[in-house]
This record gives C-alpha cells, sequence and structure tokens, in this order.
C-alpha cells in the first residue's frame, strides 16, 4: 500500500541542482512497498541506534546499515565497516529492492555502471540533523552517492568544494531520490523540521 496518492498518478521529473547533481522526484514511489518491507527486515536484524563521533558526541541522527559494508562512527574514528559493532555480526545483507532503486536511479542520472555495496539508513526525529560535511570515505570517487528520502519532507543542502561556497537548499519528499558524483567532495547536509524522514544512502566502497 502506498504511504500517500495512487503511484500511478506520480508525476516524475529531474531537477539539475548543481554540477553532477541531480534530484529525481518521485522517481521511488512506484517501488516503495517493496522497500519499506526491506527496510523492515534489515532494521530487524540491525536495529537504528545513534553511534558516537570521535570527539565524543552523540549523533543526533539514528543510523543502521546494510550491505557488504556498513559507515559506523565512534571515539576511533570515522569509516566503513564488514561487521556491525553492536552486534558483533555482518551487516544484514543489502535487499534486492535497494539493489535495483540505485542502479536504476544512478542510470538514469547518467551513471551506468554503479554498483553499491554499502547503504547508510539514516532516520531524522523531530529535531534531528546533520551539519554540513563532506564525503570522503569512499574509495572511487569516479562513483556517485545515491539517496532516497521517505516520510516526511527535509532539507537538504548541496554546497559546494570549498565551505565558502554558496549551499543550495532542496526540499526533498516522500520517494525522491537524489544523485549525485562527478566534482567529489561536495559539502551535504539534511535536516527534519517536523516529525520523521528516513533517508538511505547507497555508496560503492570496495572497488578495486
Amino acid at each position: 500500500m502506498s504511504l500517500f496518492e495512487d503511484p500511478s498518478n506520480i508525476e516524475l521529473s529531474e531537477e539539475p541542482v548543481g554540477p553532477g547533481a541531480t534530484i529525481l522526484r518521485n522517481f521511488a514511489i512506484s517501488e516503495e512497498t517493496e522497500i519499506l518491507s526491506g527496510l523492515s527486515d534489515v532494521v530487524s536484524k540491525a536495529p537504528f541506534r545513534h553511534m558516537i563521533t570521535p570527539g565524543g558526541f552523540r549523533m543526533s541522527v539514528a543510523m543502521t546499515n546494510c550491505g557488504a559494508l556498513g559507515w559506523v562512527t565512534d571515539r576511533t574514528g570515522y569509516r566503513y565497516d564488514p561487521m556491525d559493532p553492536e552486534s558483533g555480526l555482518p551487516w544484514p545483507p543489502m535487499p534486492e529492492s535497494f539493489l535495483t532503486l540505485a542502479r536504476n536511479a544512478a542510470a538514469k542520472a547518467g551513471f551506468k555502471e554503479f554498483v553499491p555495496d554499502a547503504c547508510l539508513i539514516n532516520r531524522y526525529d523531530p529535531g534531528a540533523r546533520q551539519t554540513l560535511h563532506q564525503d570522503k570515505n569512499e574509495r572511487d570517487f569516479d562513483q556517485p552517492i545515491v539517496s532516497v528520502s521517505l516520510g516526511l519532507p527535509a532539507t537538504f543542502l548541496f554546497g559546494g568544494l570549498n565551505r565558502t561556497d554558496t549551499a543550495v537548499r532542496v526540499k526533498l519528499t516522500h520517494g525522491g531520490v537524489a544523485v549525485w558524483g562527478g566534482p567529489r567532495g561536495c559539502d551535504i547536509t539534511a535536516c527534519c523540521h517536523s516529525r520523521q524522514a528516513i533517508i538511505l544512502w547507497w555508496a560503492a566502497i570496495a572497488l578495486t
């Protein structure tokens, strides 16, 4: 069942927001039942948690992962790790619906050969936010980041390669997918101002 209106009535559109960055409006709506089912399965095996930064601060965003690697942070630093530090077990496998959506969205945005091996899942409760930051833990900077938004709207900022560059404020709504690549190190942030939003991020990490 759709969370919102009939998927057959949803209009798809592409919205460029900067060099190598595109928002695919409503791209995931037709697959939301499978995505939400996959999300429920992942969370049952690796529940959301609030990680601790190297500086000792508790993150306001709740996180979990699936796939061959998971993004983690603790007092030792930021990294991708094959093991869930809370359970000591490998992260849950990436659901096929996640993999298919990420690859299709990347291809739509011009990245034809994208094969993600990591998916970070962020849950933004009321007041949760991430500050403007740069994604630098990936090994292959030619690969894109693919992000899908579920739930209530969130505000997303795309910055430039430098901290002083003006950020573009973008409203993300349920079923929208953001894809960015090309000029790497682009500052990003996301915040939710009401109720709850869930954002899934896919990346290709262990490419050789």
